[in-house]
């Protein structure tokens, strides 16, 4: 059993530590001050422009697509490497384009979506949105109520759909919607592709989240589609859409070890340096402990996600393992995060470090792609044999 990355795959790694390092923390205190002063996370256009044409210049484009597609066709297990550097910092870039939408894309599109969506979208020319959750139904993907109906050449879809990340900006935007009520999640709902400026498809309102995130509502109302909007078989939406909350349950357990990572390293040269009371924090047992247990547990969830990634490029069963970490590292960051801020004391309440940041963005994080709960429950009924 091999616990280290391939010379490949490291390389890899360490050229996006430098990426992170040398461009992208750089950056965070202005993007931390301009979050401060109105409420959003984000880049201003010219500096994310300068950034695509470095990382593309880098190479780090297209990292999981295709080789046909000018990707490097990445497994999952390299992407882990990738992701838990770029979890490291709290500039929000992310290396084009999105894998789990790309990964639903290579497992249902046919030829003519291939060509006119997958393969623009793997070179990271377009921006993607998925709309899964609706009001009241937001971790159970089964109740959606939304519907597409089959009119002659044309699919109609009815429904309201809400916490949609990037809705505004998307070139077009994967819809889940029900097509068999009798059916339910076992055949009944399937996956369609709906171009921006589609008419029925309205963006109601843009909704202001902790971290100086934002989500979106929208509005399906006759929203009227081409059947060959369909993404993949009708009633067969389900299994894709759960393998694409999979891959990003993974990612975001990496990017959770790199914040977790960056914490505990801010924790421990702080603690070098800082006295009370005449002692060095590094000297005080309370700190001591709070390494030592972020340091086991940061070594623990690593070898956990990489497994579950390892599960997933040979094709294996992953549901538990990928409900394990998404609590597991999720928790493991909160946790580790709030020492580090309360070793910091004031300096770690204010917004000229990262931390608040680290630690509302993971906050997020315990709740979208199904909150802890949830996942236990996943484990807990696979132990128990009572999944259905």
């Amino acid at each position: 059993m091999n616990f280290e990355l391939d010379d490949e795959h490291r390389m890899l790694k360490e050229l996006v530590a430098r990426f992170v390092r040398e461009e992208l923390m750089p950056l965070e205190p202005a993007v931390l001050a301009r979050e401060a002063e109105s409420g959003r996370l984000a880049l201003l256009p010219e500096e994310h422009a300068r950034l695509d044409e470095l990382s593309r210049a880098l190479g780090l484009w297209g990292l999981d697509a295709p080789a046909g597609m000018n990707g490097s066709d990445l497994p999952v297990t390299a992407m882990v490497g990738v992701n838990e550097e770029l979890g490291k910092t709290v500039t929000p870039y992310e290396l084009p384009p999105d894998s789990p939408n790309l990964r639903m894309l290579l497992a249902t599109a046919n030829d003519a979506q291939r060509e006119r969506y997958l393969s623009p979208y793997a070179r990271g020319e377009t921006v993607s949105a998925i709309a899964i959750s609706e009001p009241g139904a937001g971790a159970d993907p089964s109740a959606i109520t939304t519907r597409a109906l089959r009119d002659g050449e044309h699919w109609v879809l009815d429904g309201r759909k809400i916490w949609i990340s990037r809705a505004a900006d998307a070139d077009w935007t994967i819809v889940m919607a029900v097509t068999d009520r009798a059916k339910g999640a076992r055949g009944g709902i399937s996956a369609f592709i709906v171009d921006k400026g589609t008419a029925g498809f309205t963006v109601e309102r843009r909704i202001p989240m902790i971290a100086g995130a934002s989500t979106y509502e929208v509005l399906l109302e006759n929203c009227r589609i081409p059947a060959n909007a369909l993404l993949g078989a009708e009633g067969a939406g389900f299994a894709p859409m759960q393998q694409r909350l999979a891959s990003r349950r993974v990612q975001m357990a990496a990017w959770c070890i790199g914040r977790t990572q960056r914490a505990l390293d801010m924790l421990c040269e702080y603690a070098a340096q800082r006295k009370t009371f005449g002692t060095l924090l590094s000297e005080r047992q309370t700190i001591q402990g709070w390494v030592a247990d972020a340091a086991t547990r940061l070594h623990a969830c690593r070898l956990m996600t990489y497994e579950a990634a390892a599960r997933i490029d040979r094709g294996e069963e992953a549901r538990s393992q990928v409900s394990m970490i998404k609590v597991y590292a999720t928790e493991m960051a909160w946790d580790v995060i709030d020492h580090a801020m309360q070793a910091f004391g004031a300096m770690g309440m204010t917004k000229e470090l990262p931390l608040q940041q680290m630690a509302a963005e993971t906050r997020l994080m315990r709740i979208y792609e199904g909150p802890s709960e949830v996942h236990r429950w996943v484990v807990a009924r696979e132990l128990l044999g009572t999944r259905r």
